[in-house]
């Protein structure tokens, strides 16, 4: 666990995944913020302590970045998928560790979907490999240094979390992490995303590009979706 992460250090490492043009703010989820908004408590009113500080962390990160972008804060509540509705005219995502937190949002019109995902830089429990990593995923991975795998394929459990997010506004379909196959580059910092299956309107085929950071015992990875795209990505 990381005992001490500036929240200034995690908005710096999610700006350089995310493109330009998205409000970045980071908050420590180990405080619950000052005032909390009611609508939004609701989906946290039975949690333990530590998923409250979270879960309003996110949220006044959230608002905060709606101001960012020129726009009045307004409440995110948690939909019956446990997503995050976001107000109307805005594309958004949030992340947290039990260290860090993180909420990127845009303005709809500019961008289709957005996907951040926080994790401990640490690797990846061995029983969970099989079920997130394809066999690709896999024969990638028996390529890397022994030393590295186990952060490797968290690095790749990790894309898939960015990747389902961006995507989640538009197939609006829930589906398992064998759906998702990553390629990463180590030299670039990049990674592909690419659908094994059509998924809603998404087809089999088609490929999200997204980057990552690692640093200071964190791993970031993020994926945003620009209006401009769609008809690529749901068209392939």
């Amino acid at each position: 666990m990381i005992s001490e992460l500036n929240p200034d250090l995690v908005q710096g490492l999610t700006e350089l995944v995310l493109p330009k043009g998205l409000a970045i703010v980071a908050r420590d989820p180990r405080r619950i913020p000052v005032t909390v908004d009611p609508q939004e408590g609701i989906a946290v009113k039975d949690a333990v302590p530590r998923r409250v500080a979270e879960f309003h962390a996110g949220r006044a990160a959230a608002r905060a970045a709606m101001v960012a972008l020129g726009m009045p804060p307004r409440p995110i509540p948690m939909g019956p998928d446990r997503a995050p509705i976001w107000p109307n005219g805005l594309a958004g995502s949030i992340s947290h560790s039990a260290d860090a937190c993180v909420a990127a949002v845009g303005l709809r019109d500019d961008w289709a979907g957005v996907g951040v995902d926080l994790e401990e830089a640490t690797a990846l429990d061995p029983l969970l490999v099989g079920e997130i990593c394809t066999k690709s995923e896999q024969r990638w991975l028996g390529k890397q240094p022994p030393s590295e795998r186990g952060l490797m394929a968290k690095l790749i459990f990790s894309a898939k979390e960015a990747a389902y997010k961006a995507q989640y506004p538009i197939s609006r379909v829930v589906f398992g992490f064998d759906v998702l196959e990553i390629t990463i580059d180590r030299d670039t910092t990049r990674f592909e995303a690419v659908f094994q299956s059509s998924q809603g309107s998404i087809p089999a085929g088609a490929v999200l590009v997204g980057s990552y950071a690692h640093a200071a015992g964190l791993l970031v990875t993020g994926v945003a979706i620009r209006q401009s795209e769609m008809e690529r990505l749901t068209n392939t």
